[in-house]
């Protein structure tokens, strides 16, 4: 099977692993129309303050914006913010909503991608928020990493 960086990228959320400690990851189904599947591979959606959560004992994508299709007539069109259902196996789902509820954990969406089959997926990642301290450690490392690189590339 595929994994998901094999994939064209058709959202990220580039800011998530800079907030966020992410323990793991999860690749899920997402129920969407056919102008939302359309803006989806023109790659205008953004699902950078997005989050998953519980309603109705099913999971869903919150605050994902996806446009409105503009060569779809206006009978057609779909609601930009609305709460998408993401697709996992139960006991998946379960976990994860026990994790919520034990660990205060937050439920992330990575990426949107579209697999081998066409067929898209998002990849959420089970993340824990970082302090200020933490990302200011993190942005040190990286720093540190590319001064590093440029030695190296420098000497040799």
């Amino acid at each position: 099977m595929a994994r998901a960086d094999e994939h064209k990228y058709a959202a990220q959320n580039r800011r998530a692993r800079f907030d966020f400690f992410i323990t793991e990851t999860i690749e899920a189904g997402i129920m969407l129309t056919g102008t939302e599947v359309k803006s989806l591979r023109a790659g205008r959606v953004s699902i950078a303050e997005s989050y998953a959560g519980e309603r109705d004992g099913e999971l869903y994508l919150i605050n994902a914006h996806f446009p409105e299709y503009q060569l779809a007539g206006r009978f057609f069109q779909h609601e930009p913010k609305r709460a998408r259902k993401l697709l996992v196996r139960r006991r998946e789902m379960d976990k994860l909503f026990a994790s919520i509820r034990r660990d205060g954990v937050t439920l992330i969406p990575l990426s949107i991608y579209f697999n081998d089959r066409g067929y898209a997926k998002v990849e959420i990642g089970v993340a824990k928020g970082k302090k200020k301290g933490d990302k200011r450690e993190a942005e040190k490392e990286r720093d540190w990493q590319r001064d590093k690189a440029r030695l190296m590339r420098a000497k040799g």
